[in-house]
């Protein structure tokens, strides 16, 4: 997805370009002499990763509901260039020949994301077999091409029948949640046994009740935090419900941690900093993994405003399988002064200073992040559950297809990923974002961050010059291929 775009427009960013500009130091940590030395494990599994919303189409065929993102989309105003979910990359009709390209990139895994309301039409109650029985069948054609399924429970799109419930800040959705991830489990687990129940929920929750800038385009912060911990207790709850329903079944997390740095040595600039980084990049994991908000980031104020209830650090806290990290790009944050009235806004008084012109490349972030992750949790089991770039649309196609600074992106963070092995990070898999060019939420088709390019007219993908590259090192282990 745009990190750039959402972080530049919610938050106040400096530079308004897009493009990529170099960290500092970026010359010492990322030479031709790191790229050419990078090993992997001869076990890693090499990936990409999608969401239904984004690729499937086919937005109310064969019995799906209506979820918030067919809303959202479907409200004239609300995407960039007037795009919807309606048919995008077509993939609910055009899965085969997609796992047929993963195929010949020699990819061994496949992150993808159930669209509740296609298996739910309501959220809860009678099941739609039709949808069901799209996700048994792609998971089938997965495992013939030797591709494992890993499975996104949810990626944003909330059945907007349980939105007209009160959506995340009803309490009651962890409960719905924590069914539809035992119906999930009891008819896929014989195919499916890597599962992540949400992505990215500070994203959805803060965005989408917080601020209102995604789907389902609610302003309120209160509502916010009654939406976070409804997540936090739903995943604890999906973790249980889904164990129960299939004992071959592992499961993780998929939130983002992008490290933050203060913009300068001020006090204020790094308490800013700190704050960031617990809400954006510790809220959640720090939910699941011990039964507790961040301290002091989380107080009475603020579990009041959830709706805390004695026992619900237990419901919360689950002993994860592995854990799986986002990263895209290093965060500098800045202190913005005195925080909103209201006083609940949790990244009020905080501010996102972009570097430069453009999107940072600093690779040693996505290495101190691995490092980071192995040293708090107690070398967990890591999946890299996303990790891209974008570039613009507007460029002709012959530019879109031959994508060097893409690959130079990939081989610049696969060479301090590769490093990080080597001081003990414990990394399985790597996903790719995306597999293929697709409609990036509220940017809709003005953003390419695919491996594959798609021409959404005809649907034809075509290999772009980053997809050939990552499909050689898929087969050979190395960044100089």
């Amino acid at each position: 997805m745009d990190r750039r775009s959402f972080l530049t427009s919610s938050f106040a960013a400096g530079a308004a370009s897009s493009g990529m500009a170099q960290g500092a130091g970026e010359a010492a940590e990322n030479s031709a002499d790191a790229i050419g030395k990078a090993r992997f494990p001869d076990g890693l599994l090499w990936g990409a990763a999608t969401s239904a919303f984004q690729v499937e189409g086919a937005w109310s065929a064969d019995g799906k509901g209506e979820s918030i993102w067919d809303r959202y989309a479907h409200t004239p105003g609300k995407i960039a260039d007037g795009a919807d979910g309606d048919v995008t990359c077509d993939q609910y009709h055009r899965y085969r020949s997609d796992v047929a390209l993963m195929k010949r990139m020699h990819l061994k895994s496949y992150r993808f994301s159930i669209s509740w309301p296609r298996v739910l039409p309501n959220g809860a109650g009678a099941v739609n077999q039709k949808g069901l029985d799209h996700y048994r069948r792609l998971a089938d054609a997965l495992h013939e091409a030797g591709i494992r399924p890993f499975c996104t429970l949810y990626h944003w799109d909330l059945p907007q029948a349980l939105e007209d419930k009160g959506g995340w800040p009803n309490r009651d959705l962890a409960g719905w949640f924590a069914d539809y991830a035992a119906l999930l489990a009891k008819h896929l687990g014989d195919r499916i046994t890597v599962w992540a129940p949400f992505n990215m929920p500070w994203f959805f929750t803060y965005h989408g009740y917080g601020d209102g800038r995604t789907a389902p385009g609610r302003k309120s912060y209160a509502d916010f935090w009654k939406a976070a911990h409804t997540v936090a207790l739903a995943h604890g709850q999906a973790f249980r419900a889904i164990k129960a329903a299939s004992s071959r079944a592992t499961i993780g997390c998929a939130c983002e941690h992008e490290p933050v740095v203060a913009k300068s040595e001020s006090d204020a600039n790094r308490a800013a900093a700190a704050r960031y980084d617990a809400f954006h990049n510790m809220f959640f994991i720090t939910a699941a993994m011990r039964g507790a908000y961040p301290q002091p980031y989380v107080g009475q104020k603020e579990r009041d405003l959830m709706g805390f209830k004695p026992g619900d650090e237990k419901t919360m806290q689950v002993a994860l399988d592995w854990i799986g990290a986002h990263y895209y790009l290093r965060l500098r944050i800045a202190d913005a002064g005195a925080p909103a009235p209201d006083g609940i806004d949790p990244l009020a008084g905080t501010r996102v200073d972009m570097p430069g012109q453009g999107w940072e490349v600093h690779p040693q972030a996505f290495h101190d992040m691995l490092m980071r992750l192995t040293r708090e949790f107690d070398s967990p089991i890591i999946e890299i559950t996303e990790t891209g770039v974008d570039y613009p649309s507007d460029r002709p196609m012959s530019a879109q297809l031959h994508d060097a600074v893409r690959i130079d992106w990939y081989k610049q963070h696969l060479a301090a990923m590769s490093q990080a092995i080597g001081e003990g990070a414990r990394v399985r898999a790597y996903h790719a974002w995306t597999l293929i060019d697709n409609l990036e939420w509220r940017d809709g088709f003005s953003k390419r961050m695919g491996l594959n390019y798609v021409d959404f007219k005809t649907q034809k993908r075509t290999m772009k010059d980053s997809a050939r590259w990552y499909a050689r090192v898929a087969a050979t282990g190395r960044l100089d291929v």
